[in-house]
């Protein structure tokens, strides 16, 4: 049986560690046919990946690549001169065997990164159901060319194989986490993540999802998904789960579905999730997210200005925010909200709208991540008003950090002014730059949080020590 190591680039754990799902999957539906192992990054960052190659004796190796900088401007992360000098270089100076990439970020930027790592080939979107057939291609010498989204070295093909990116029919998303990598470093401040859907049918300005995953939600069994989580749950014990899609409450009443099923089961489990689309919000669903066990949750409206929303094709109405703010409130689930600013149109008073908007509906105990600039990636429509507004050429390249999207009515530098004021009036509100807390804070939450026991969102015990630490004097904002 022939050999694949499966690579997680990934380093980054900030806010927090999160384990290869996509890769576990991959894992998981290989596994039968190839002898398959995961080398996680995550922790390890490249190290001993060297040795791992050469006792495995892969006869493939892919590299999966997530991120490409970490959205924030002005911090001038760049993740892939890492994933080149601490992963993909030293691997090739020891093998030659094929080396594949895939992976989010990979598909954002697929020709470029297929020069820049000299890999041989590379699948953009979904892989769980491509891999295997550019696998048994090579297996049998093949050419893979006709393979849809398959990029090949050399070969000038990646606008029409960009053009065909697909999300695969039947989404299976069980992945099995634990059983590929180890799992134990993730406990601490991680979760056990959960694909209920692929795909996202909404039309956000700045948003890759579409791109990567397909124009469409693909979802899964709300029994497959209840299974998936038992079955960790029974492996793992009191672990938290979260659900990692674009928005968890897409298409209406799926997530309601997913609760109920965890819920007839009798299961006793701490759930969160990431994005809530306020549009499908309601006393029902929130009544059931409370009961299956959610004790966090990601609201991400972008902003609270009407103009805004319709700037940035949020595709609901600041009405929509203001009821899930209020049924957030109503059942006092804590709530991590996220604010994009400088996006087309933004200025002061459309600002000031989504700052009145906080003072008003969030819960000084809920944290609000507040950034500056949009990402502009390629393919976007933030991309194509970009280029209409002369941003850039459209030869230019996007891979390198700091290609941002400020409004022209609202200037980078006031901006910034304006998001400093509102943290120092408000401690919950965090401006991107900050959300790296000082390792004092963290490690004054971790003792507290085990003395006492506490169950609360890491985000709420942290915002408590900030609010103590600025009353005596210890931080300064």
């Amino acid at each position: 049986m022939k050999k694949i190591l499966l690579v997680n680039t990934n380093t980054e754990q900030a806010p927090y560690p999160v384990p290869p799902v996509g890769l576990c999957m991959l894992a998981s539906r290989l596994e039968g046919t190839y002898e398959t192992r995961i080398y996680d990054g995550v922790f390890e960052k490249g190290k001993n990946l060297v040795q791992t190659v050469l006792n495995f004796n892969p006869d493939y190796i892919g590299f999966s690549i997530r991120n490409i900088d970490d959205v924030i401007a002005d911090r001038d992360c760049f993740y892939v001169d890492v994933i080149l000098k601490e992963f993909i270089e030293p691997v090739r100076k020891i093998t030659s065997v094929p080396v594949i990439l895939g992976g989010s970020g990979f598909s954002i930027f697929p020709e470029e990164l297929m020069k820049l790592s000299k890999a041989d080939f590379g699948i953009v979107g979904e892989g769980v159901e491509i891999l295997p057939l550019l696998l048994e291609e090579l297996d049998n010498g093949n050419d893979p060319a006709g393979l849809p989204n398959v990029l090949i070295s050399g070969q000038k093909q990646a606008a029409k194989k960009i053009s065909q990116r697909v999300s695969i029919e039947p989404f299976d998303g069980f992945s099995q986490i634990d059983r590929w990598i180890d799992f134990t470093p993730y406990r601490r401040r991680g979760a056990y993540s959960i694909q209920t859907k692929r795909g996202c049918s909404h039309g956000c300005i700045y948003c890759t999802y579409p791109l990567i995953e397909g124009k469409k939600f693909i979802t899964r069994d709300p029994s497959d998904i209840a299974d998936e989580i038992m079955e960790a749950h029974d492996r793992l014990g009191d672990v938290t789960f979260e659900f990692v899609d674009s928005t968890f409450n897409d298409p209406e009443h799926h997530a309601e579905n997913i609760c109920r099923e965890i819920i007839s089961r009798g299961m006793k489990v701490r759930l969160r999730t990431m994005g809530i689309n306020p549009k499908h919000t309601s006393e029902k669903l929130f009544e059931l997210m409370l009961e299956a066990g959610f004790s966090q949750i990601d609201a991400t409206p972008d902003t609270a200005s009407e103009i805004m929303l319709k700037n940035m094709g949020k595709g609901f109405m600041l009405k929509d925010v203001e009821r899930m703010a209020r049924l957030i409130r109503k059942y006092q689930l804590p709530t991590m909200w996220f604010f994009l600013f400088g996006g087309p149109g933004e200025d002061v008073d459309t600002f000031r709208e989504t700052i009145d908007f906080i003072d008003h509906f969030v819960s000084p105990e809920d944290l609000v991540y507040m950034s500056s600039g949009l990402r502009i990636y390629p393919g976007t429509p933030l991309h194509k008003i970009a280029l209409e507004e002369k941003r850039f050429n459209a030869e230019d390249s996007l891979l390198t950090p700091q290609r941002f999207y400020y409004s022209e009515k609202l200037g980078k530098e006031e901006l910034t002014i304006l998001i400093k004021e509102a943290e120092r009036q408000r401690p919950n509100c965090i401006p991107a730059l900050d959300t790296h807390p000082p390792e004092g804070m963290i490690a004054e939450a971790m003792e507290l949080r085990k003395a006492g026991n506490l169950a609360e969102p890491m985000f709420r015990t942290l915002l408590r020590i900030k609010k103590e630490w600025i009353a005596k004097g210890l931080l300064r904002l």
